[in-house]
């Protein structure tokens, strides 16, 4: 009697064992937190948030007094975005300092009058960044050269900047009005004594800004997008003709990085006539104002230390607006304007000029 009841008792434990075993071991999860996939089983819809990237648009904004001096205290409901002349609902509002990620790009072939001031100022760049910036150092004359990557150790950055020896060319001018000689009936006469010449005798300008800007940029594009990204540029603002890159592939490129450019023109005043030096001011001009960035003038040492502190406050101290835009199929094309207005009179504002659905939709 006993063996007949043992039987099926043994057969019954076995099976409550193989359930419990069944039950207490799933196949281990994935990194991402769905089942792992057998090869032989057939394939599933992920869930609806796996892989999908949020289409914002982040856009930093400058406001300004009549002065020039920043307008801080300003609160979501003063401003007002349109984008493609069409208002936005403002999705976001920041008016927090914000942790910058910074390429200091400086031109090594200035002016010898510009080297000498910028030389003397070099060092006080470092101190315009904080523990929590991240900032490369690049030069650049024909080609761009990589100082120093990326560091948050301002202490290296000083030391880089303290080491740094700039070149420069000589300053006299390339001809014009004010230089030529002598002229009777329109024909030009040779002076006995030749007529003094100043001003810039270079004849082309060797500075590629537009690679420059873009390699400096291409730097930035990949840094985390909860940081604001800055190019710091020192410049007289001369541009060859030999760029491998054209200005409206480096600013697309800028725009679709999120990356502002604000630069520091180092020339005293713009030379005579229409040389492509001026052009070159121009450039790094539109380059900041395109960017949601700024341009600051001057030629005096302590004018240089004191521009560097106001970059990088302007820069960190930005007001944060962020809209989700109107989806591809409603509108048909790639660029997309934007113009930032605040509801007070006589303040100026700043923001960058518009975003690349392309680059919304592969979330950079």
């Amino acid at each position: 009697m006993t063996r007949r009841i043992l039987l099926p008792a043994i057969v019954l434990l076995a099976g409550v064992a193989t359930s419990a075993q069944t039950q207490t071991n799933p196949p281990p999860p994935s990194a991402l937190g769905t089942p792992t996939m057998r090869p032989s089983a057939r394939p599933q819809q992920p869930p609806a948030i796996t892989g999908v990237v949020t289409r914002v648009v982040i856009v930093p904004v400058t406001v300004k007094d009549p002065r020039g001096q920043l307008v801080a205290g300003l609160q979501k409901d003063d401003f007002r975005l349109f984008s493609d002349g069409v208002e936005q609902k403002i999705a976001g509002f920041s008016s927090d300092a914000v942790p910058l990620s910074t390429v200091v790009l400086i031109d090594n072939d200035l002016p010898d009058r510009a080297v000498t001031q910028v030389q003397k100022s070099l060092e006080a760049i470092a101190g315009g960044f904080g523990p929590s910036d991240e900032v490369a150092l690049v030069t650049y004359d024909q080609y761009p050269n990589l100082v120093s990557d990326f560091s948050t150790n301002n202490d290296q950055l000083f030391t880089q900047l303290k080491r740094l020896e700039l070149g420069s060319h000589s300053t006299q001018t390339i001809s014009d009005p004010t230089t030529a000689g002598p002229f009777i009936n329109g024909q030009s006469v040779q002076a006995a004594t030749p007529v003094p010449q100043h001003g810039s005798m270079r004849g082309k300008p060797t500075d590629s800004l537009d690679d420059a800007i873009y390699a400096a940029g291409e730097m930035l594009r990949g840094r985390p997008r909860d940081r604001r990204k800055i190019i710091f540029l020192i410049s007289d603002g001369s541009n060859s003709n030999n760029n491998h890159h054209t200005f409206d592939e480096t600013l697309r490129m800028l725009l679709e990085g999120n990356v502002s450019v604000y630069s520091i023109s180092v020339t005293r005043s713009v030379p005579f006539g229409k040389s492509i030096a001026q052009r070159g001011i121009a450039a790094i001009d539109k380059y900041a104002n395109q960017t949601g960035g700024d341009t600051f003038f001057s030629s005096k040492d302590a004018d240089l230390e004191r521009l560097y502190s106001d970059v990088t406050e302007q820069a960190r101290n930005e007001y944060t607006l962020t809209f989700y835009p109107p989806t591809a199929a409603n509108t048909g094309h790639d660029f997309h304007s934007i113009e930032v207005r605040v509801e007070r009179p006589d303040l100026n504002v700043t923001a960058r000029s518009g975003y690349y659905e392309s680059a919304i939709a592969a979330g950079h």
